[in-house]
Parts: structure tokens; sequence; C-alpha cells
């Protein structure tokens, strides 16, 4: 059983996902050990700062890095609970090896060796992804009725394509291998689709606010890919973090996703809420359009290739059964998205 009058620590605790974790601990009366790269830059705790002082619990900041080796041991001790959420998301990045891959894969090896020399460790969450599960929409044709479930690991993302889905995958496999030689700690790992849904700093830049913002900018006007995934509302994968890191059943992987839905729905979505008011996708763009454009796009020829024109969804009942998630729905998931970023003047 995890002791809530001990500290929890949370790394990447500025991150999208964490905030939402963060003001759940928080509201629960615990004390929060935030792990973060640069104590010094204030504003990025100030909206940390302001879930603390409305609520009963306290945070308390360490600067930590997925590659210093060792910087996380201050920052955990005194904790039964570990929630390791700490890895970059970036799809376009310039050096994925050194950008995505190593600080996913290294930050893990990093984190649970500290989580083996601090004994008060009970539990660790980690924070992975679909994307450790599969690669891309074309691998649905390789599964049972096309729907992914825990049992499946991702065999098409490699260091050259797919490198972001590549380093979930590897960064996932090894902490379950760390795991396995010791007998102290439990892991519990979640693996949400396509994150939506507002953030707790609406400033913050992540790759689902991009993307969202694309959607009422203009940028997609002419049209969308026809692509369909799975999408889950930040809130809920934040419930499931907090579910998984109390309940001592939770020892496994969970897939944390609502429905699959496409572009195209994410966009009528919006404009059932606003009506003309914001220059919002109304059409698939064509196949081979977007795969011309694709490189100015920042998007591989291949990703086009093999994700437009498929679908793939997932089988949530474990998240349902085990961790007792009530999914919201994805519509408002995506307005409260939207309304966010109209209240703050970022559209």
């Amino acid at each position: 059983m995890i002791d809530k009058l001990k500290p929890v620590l949370v790394t990447g605790a500025t991150g999208y996902i964490a905030g939402w974790v963060i003001k759940k601990l928080l509201n629960d009366g615990i004390t929060v050990h935030a792990a973060v790269r640069d104590i010094s830059d204030k504003e990025k705790f100030k909206y940390l700062d302001k879930l603390a002082k409305n609520s009963n619990g306290n945070i308390k900041y360490f600067e930590t890095d997925l590659l210093d080796w060792g910087s996380y041991q201050k920052a955990m001790e005194n904790c039964e609970l570990v929630f390791h959420i700490a890895s970059p998301f970036i799809m376009d990045s310039k050096d994925p090896q050194n950008e995505v891959i190593n600080p996913a894969l290294n930050g893990t090896q990093n984190v649970l060796s500290s989580v083996n020399d601090v004994k008060t460790v009970k539990k660790v969450v980690l924070t992975s992804s679909v994307a450790a599960i599969y690669g891309d929409g074309i691998d649905s044709k390789k599964v049972p009725n096309g729907i992914f479930d825990e049992t499946i690991w991702n065999t098409s993302s490699t260091p050259k394509y797919g490198e972001y889905s590549y380093s979930k995958m590897i960064a996932e496999k090894e902490a379950w291998k760390i795991h396995k030689n010791q007998n102290r700690w439990n892991l519990a790992v979640i693996n949400p689709s396509f994150v939506l849904g507002p953030s707790i700093n609406p400033y913050s830049k992540f790759e689902s606010k991009k993307f969202m913002l694309q959607m009422g900018n203009g940028d997609l006007k002419s049209g969308v890919p026809d692509i369909v995934l799975g999408a889950v509302d930040v809130r809920d994968v934040a419930e499931a973090h907090i579910k998984a890191g109390f309940n001592e059943e939770a020892k496994e992987r969970y897939i944390l996703s609502n429905e699959s839905v496409s572009m195209l729905q994410i966009a009528t979505f919006i404009k059932e809420k606003y009506g003309d008011k914001y220059p919002v996708p109304t059409k698939n763009a064509p196949k081979f359009l977007v795969w011309l454009i694709a490189p100015f796009l920042g998007v591989k020829r291949n990703f086009i290739k093999n994700n437009v024109g498929y679908r793939v969804d997932f089988d949530n009942k474990k998240s349902k059964n085990v961790l007792g998630i009530n999914y919201r729905p994805i519509d408002k998931a995506v307005t409260d998205f939207f309304q966010q970023f109209i209240e703050h003047d970022l559209i």
C-alpha cells in the first residue's frame, strides 16, 4: 500500500500530462517532488505554483536531467511512488538520435537506476504510448480484427523511420527488463493514444497543441489527411496514472484510448461548436496531394503512404476494468482544448 503521507516524484513536471497528474495529486493533499530541467525558470512553474496554492498539497522542485546520471536521486528520497512521465515528443526532429531516442532510453535507465538505489520506492508508473504498440496505420492489417491490445509491440518503427515511436518502444521494453531484474518495486505502464484537451499551462508547446492550432488557423483549410487514430482526453490519462499508482493490482500495460476518430471528425467537432468563425477544414485532402507536399509539412512521405487511408482501433477494456476509467467524450476534449486557445488569444 502506497502511503499518501509520503512525497510522490513526478518527472517532466512542466509537461502536458504531468501537469494534470500533479493537479490531481495536490488536490489529494499529497506532497509532490517535481523534477524539472532548470530550477531557475520560475516562469515555467507559476501554473504549478498556482495549483499548489489552491490545494491541500505541497510542491517542491528538484533540478534533474534525463541524461545526467543520478540527478533524480535527491528528488526521489523518501518517495514510495514515482511517476516517470518525462520523455521528448518531437515529430519532426532534425537529430532524432540525440533529441528523442537517447533521452527516452537513457532517461528511463537513469530514473530506474535511482529507483533501484532508493529503497523507499515501492511503485513506478511509466508513461509510454500506443506508439510502443504500433508504428503505422498499415500495421492494423497484421493484428486480429485490426484492434491493438496490450500484448502487441511495435515492430515497424526504426531509428531512421518513426523515430519517436521507436523511442517509446525501446524505452518501455527497457523499463520492463529493469523491473524484471529486481523484486522490490512494481511497475505499471500507461499507453495513451493521441492526447487532447486543455493544458495546465496554456502557453506551453507540445505536438497535439500544434496540431489543434493548425485545425483553426487556416493551415489545413484546404483539407486534412484521411487519417483515423485513437484519441483520449488528457484528464483521463492523468486519472489513469493516479489509479495505476495507488492500485496495488495495477502491474501491467494499460492502453488509454477512448475511441478512434478521423482528423476530419476532429475538425467537425470544432465547426459544430464555433460555426464559421475559424477556417476549419471541411474535407479530406487527396492522398497523392498530401504525399506530394509532405516534405513541406515536415512529414516523411513513407508516413503518408503507411497511414493515410488506414484506421487504427484499440482494446481499452483493461483501463476500464482494472483502473476504473470512465472516458470523457472526445468532442469535449477537442472543444475544451480549442476554447482554451480562444480564451488566451492563441488563435
